[in-house]
């Protein structure tokens, strides 16, 4: 069982890392001059690409719903981690949507009435305290827009996160992925078109990045990310979340030459070992299965003798 468990936490872990990643390919590589469009061409092809696979469309409720969360994780979320992206180094945009850890504990404890276990509240307090050590820069030298945006990209993903796991729990992670992927796309397409015309002309490089955040950054990881939702606690996957800082500021150091120094490194320890004690299953979860290790190895001697 807990084999399992560290099983989905690792698949779980694909999704900030891809994420995290996104920050230096939209500052090199994607045209900054229309956050909508980068959205919908990041959105639409893989969630076509998913449904294609999953080949099953929503019914019932799930045709709202679908546009609700795709709002929400998809089409405004795009959006405003796209302009964050553009305004903010690669470690401070990824470091600010980390308190998304805390967000989903939060809307977990509103909407699902799960109270955080003290571990996955250490756990997201330490990677917190983690990622303000990473920030290590003069705030007044920050565009403010770029806050704004990165900040509403952390509350509209952290609810919509919450309302996946609460209607999802029936709906495989594949068909999820699509469904959302593609309702935001249709919310992003008509505000795209009305606010920045035409699709923008792309040259080798950016149609290259789109390609990355299509297939690696979008499609794999929210089909990781609804699986582990499905899974594992919101407040453990929103732990987990907390690699997409540290994937940020890895890359923005290697790719982009940003700064790093003692308090980055100190900062990537905090934060894993935030996620790790965030991670540890409830303690009556650990005296269960030692219970039942302990059950089969006397039922296997009794029955030797």
């Amino acid at each position: 069982m807990e084999d399992r468990r560290w099983r989905w936490i690792l698949v779980t872990a694909i999704a900030p890392i891809a994420w995290g990643s996104t920050y230096v390919v939209t500052r090199n590589l994607l045209p900054p001059e229309s956050p909508l469009w980068g959205g919908v061409l990041r959105a639409l092809p893989a969630g076509l690409l998913v449904l294609l696979v999953a080949r099953r469309l929503p019914k019932g409720s799930w045709w709202w719903r679908s546009l609700v969360l795709g709002t929400l994780n998809v089409g405004g979320f795009f959006v405003l981690v796209y302009i964050a992206g553009q305004r903010l180094p690669s470690g401070l945009a990824a470091t600010l949507m980390s308190t998304s850890a805390a967000g989903m504990l939060l809307f977990a404890w509103l909407l699902l009435h799960r109270r955080p276990r003290a571990a996955a509240v250490a756990g997201a307090g330490v990677g917190l305290v983690g990622v303000v050590v990473m920030l290590g820069v003069d705030l007044g030298a920050v565009d403010p827009w770029g806050v704004v945006a990165s900040l509403g990209a952390m509350v509209a993903s952290s609810l919509g996160f919450v309302l996946t796991a609460r209607w999802g729990s029936d709906v495989p992670a594949l068909p999820m992925t699509a469904w959302q992927l593609v309702g935001g796309s249709l919310v992003l397409l008509p505000a795209a078109l009305l606010v920045e015309g035409a699709p923008p002309s792309l040259s080798v490089p950016s149609a290259l990045g789109f390609l990355y955040v299509t297939l690696v950054a979008t499609a794999l990881a929210y089909a990781a990310w609804f699986a582990g939702l499905r899974h594992l606690a919101p407040g453990v996957v929103g732990v987990i979340g907390l690699l997409n800082p540290v994937t940020g500021v890895a890359l923005g150091v290697v790719i982009a030459g940003e700064a790093f120094g003692l308090p980055q490194a100190v900062g990537v320890v905090l934060v894993l070992a935030g996620i790790v004690l965030g991670a540890l299953p409830p303690r009556a979860s650990i005296v269960s299965e030692v219970r039942t290790s302990i059950t089969l190895r006397i039922d296997s001697l009794e029955q030797r003798f």
